[in-house]
C-alpha cells in the first residue's frame, strides 16, 4: 500500500512540474515597437507552452531609467532587456548585459554587418551582449518630381548638389521650400546634422580626444547653416512632427533626415498629398562617402537573470529571419536581416527597403562612449547658438569642443 501510495505522489510530482511554466519577462518600448515585442510574445508562446512572458511597455525615459537601476543593482526583475543604441556603451561596459556568445550562441551572417556590430563591446569585434532588433537608420527623402521637372540630378550623390537643388527649386517654386530639417536643440539637431559632419570628415571623439571644431567640422557646420536659407521659417525650433508635417503636405522638396518609422505615411493617400512622388534613399556623400547615422534598438539578456538560456531563445526567435519577416509584413517592422530586405513580397510592400538596406550597410554609429548624452546635450546646445546665430561656427564649436573634452576627462 505504502508503495502505491509513493508511486501516486511521484505521479502528481511529476504531473505538477510537467505544468510549471518558465517565465520571461522583458522590459521594452512602448508604441509601435511594443506591438512589434507583443506580437512576437505571442508566436514565442504558441510555438513554446511551457514558457510565460510578462512584457512591460515603458515610455523611452522610463524604460533607460527601469533599467539602470535594476541592472547596476542586479536586481534581476527583467530577464530581457531592450535598449536603444545610445545607451549600449554604459550597460555593455558595466557587465549589465550577458555575454551572448558565452551564453552558446553563434552569430547569424545573415545580421546586417553595421546592425550587429553595435551589440558588441568593445565596438566593434568585441564580446556580443545584444542582437539587434529594430532596423532603425536614418534616410534622406527628395521630391522626384521637382527634380525631373527642373532637370536636376537625381538621386543626389553629394551635398552639394542638396544645396543646388534646395536653391533652385526654392526660387522657382514660390510654395515649396527648398530643404527641411530638425532645428530643435539637443538630440534633434545633432541627429539632423551629423550625416553631413560625417560626409565632410569630422569627428566628435577620436582617441579619446573632442575633436568636432577640426577644419571639418567647421566646414560641414557652414555647410549646413547654408541650408538654412531654404528652409521654411521656423525651422530653428522644428521637430519630427514639423518635418514630417512638411514632407506630408508637399510643403518642401528635401528632408535630410527621415526615418523608417515616418516613410509610409508617405505614400498613405489619406495622409500624404504626394503619393509617388518622394523617393528614398541613403544620406549624399562629400569627403566621405555616405554616413546616415545608425540607430539600431537591441535585445539583450540581464546579467542578474535567473532564466539566462529562455531568455536568449526567445531573442533568437524574435531576431529570426522567419519571425523578422513575419513583423515586417504585419507591421512594419524595420528588419535587421538581409534576407527580409531582399525578400520580394517585403519590397513590394515597402519600395524603399533596398534603399534602406544600403544607408544601413554603410551607416555610422554614434561615438561609442558612456557619455553619449551628455556630449550629445553640449552639441545640440551649441549647433543651436551657432544656427540662430548667436554664435559664429567656429567659436560655437569651440565651445563645444572644450565642454565635450571635460565630459570625457571626468
Amino acid at each position: 500500500m505504502k508503495k502505491i501510495v509513493c508511486l501516486v505522489l511521484a505521479v502528481a510530482a511529476l504531473g505538477s512540474l510537467g505544468l510549471a511554466k518558465t517565465k520571461i519577462v522583458i522590459a521594452g518600448r512602448d508604441g509601435g515597437y511594443g506591438q512589434v515585442l507583443e506580437l512576437a510574445a505571442r508566436l514565442y508562446m504558441a510555438d513554446h507552452p511551457d514558457v510565460e512572458i510578462e512584457l512591460l511597455k515603458l515610455p523611452y525615459a522610463s524604460l533607460y531609467e527601469k533599467l539602470v537601476i535594476d541592472l547596476a543593482e542586479g536586481i534581476g526583475a527583467y530577464d530581457v532587456v531592450m535598449l536603444d543604441d545610445t545607451w549600449a556603451t554604459e550597460f555593455m561596459s558595466q557587465g549589465w548585459l550577458a555575454d551572448l556568445e558565452g551564453l552558446g550562441y553563434t552569430p547569424d551572417p545573415d545580421f546586417v554587418d553595421n546592425a550587429l556590430a553595435v551589440g558588441r563591446y568593445p565596438y566593434p569585434d568585441g564580446a556580443l551582449y545584444a542582437l539587434p532588433h529594430v532596423g532603425n537608420v536614418e534616410l534622406f527623402a527628395y521630391r522626384r518630381d521637382l527634380f525631373e521637372k527642373y532637370g536636376l540630378p537625381h538621386p543626389p550623390r553629394s551635398w552639394l548638389e542638396v544645396l543646388g537643388a534646395a536653391a533652385l527649386i526654392e526660387e522657382y517654386e514660390p510654395e515649396v521650400s527648398g530643404v527641411v530639417f530638425r532645428g530643435r536643440k539637443g538630440n534633434p539637431i545633432v541627429t539632423g546634422f551629423l550625416p553631413i559632419f560625417w560626409a565632410f570628415g569630422g569627428r566628435i571623439v577620436e582617441d579619446g580626444q573632442a575633436k568636432v571644431a577640426s577644419p571639418a567640422g567647421v566646414a560641414a557646420l557652414k555647410f549646413f547653416l547654408a541650408l538654412k536659407d531654404y528652409a521654411p521659417e521656423g525651422v530653428e525650433v522644428y521637430d519630427s512632427s514639423e518635418v514630417k508635417d512638411a514632407l506630408l503636405a508637399g510643403d518642401v522638396a528635401i528632408a535630410i533626415e527621415v526615418w523608417p518609422g515616418w516613410v509610409p505615411a508617405l505614400d498613405d493617400p489619406a495622409q500624404s498629398k504626394v503619393v509617388g512622388l518622394v523617393d528614398i534613399i541613403p544620406a549624399p556623400g562629400l569627403v566621405e562617402e555616405s554616413s546616415p547615422m545608425i540607430g539600431i534598438w537591441l535585445l539583450g539578456v540581464s546579467s542578474a537573470s535567473q532564466n539566462k538560456q529562455a531568455a536568449l531563445d526567445f531573442i533568437e526567435f524574435t531576431t529570426s529571419a522567419e519571425i523578422q519577416r513575419k513583423l515586417t509584413l504585419e507591421l512594419g517592422h524595420p528588419p535587421t536581416r538581409h534576407s527580409v530586405y531582399s525578400d520580394p513580397e517585403v519590397v513590394a510592400n515597402y519600395r524603399w527597403f533596398p534603399a534602406q538596406l544600403a544607408a544601413m550597410d554603410s551607416a555610422v554609429p554614434r561615438p561609442r562612449v558612456p557619455v553619449w548624452s551628455e556630449i550629445e546635450g553640449v552639441l545640440g546646445d551649441y549647433l543651436q547658438l551657432a544656427l540662430v546665430g548667436e554664435m559664429s561656427p567656429e567659436d560655437a564649436l569651440r565651445a563645444a569642443q572644450a565642454r565635450i573634452q571635460e565630459i570625457l576627462e571626468r
